[in-house]
This record gives structure tokens, sequence and C-alpha cells, in this order.
């Protein structure tokens, strides 16, 4: 996509969202939601890894936080089977599915 194309994109998505939210609330929504997306695209290449990690040790060592970071190459990861893709396919329960996908993230404390 070029530049001109990604704008007209998201203008797109504000017109379909414009009755939805109010115009001032705009960045409640797509700043997160972007940020998010974001996010997803760096996991992506190491999702399954951090989710076979996470199967492997989740209740045979106290703390698998280690292990999975180590997994995913970052200080974060995200444990949720969904994913941007997977939570396009399931509209009805898209709420909830989002609800546990973003409950599936795990960041260091910060201190």
């Amino acid at each position: 996509m070029n530049h001109s194309q990604i704008v007209s994109f998201i203008w797109g998505v504000a017109d379909l969202i414009r009755d939805t939210f109010k115009r001032g609330k705009y960045q409640d929504v797509i700043l997160p939601l972007t940020v998010l997306r974001r996010i997803d695209c760096v996991l992506a290449p190491i999702k399954a890894k951090v989710l076979e990690t996470n199967a492997r040790f989740k209740g045979k060592l106290e703390n698998v936080d280690p292990q999975l970071r180590k997994a995913s190459g970052y200080a974060f990861y995200d444990t949720s089977r969904y994913d941007f893709g997977k939570l396009l396919t399931d509209a009805p329960n898209a709420a909830a599915n989002l609800r546990n996908y973003i409950s599936g993230f795990r960041v260091p404390h910060m201190t």
C-alpha cells in the first residue's frame, strides 16, 4: 500500500464508525487498537513458539514468565489463542474474544 491508499483506508474506517463513536472519542478506540495491532504483527512470527512453551511449562514451573519471555525474544508476550485474524472470524463473540486476547498479554512490572 502506498501512502494515499493508507490514508484512504483510514478515512474509510473513520466513516464506518462515524455514528458509532462521538468524533472526540475516536482516539479512545483507534489509537489503542492501532497499537494492539502493531504488537500483534510483531509477535506473530513467534506466537506458536510462545503457546508451545506455555503448554510445556504451565503447571510444571511456579513461574513460567522467564521461559515465555525467552521464547518470545521480547520483554512481553501473549498467551491467548487469539490474534487479530482469529478475532475477525467470530464476529458474534468479538467483544469477549478481544477481552480474552488482551488478558493474554504479559509485560514486565514497572519499578
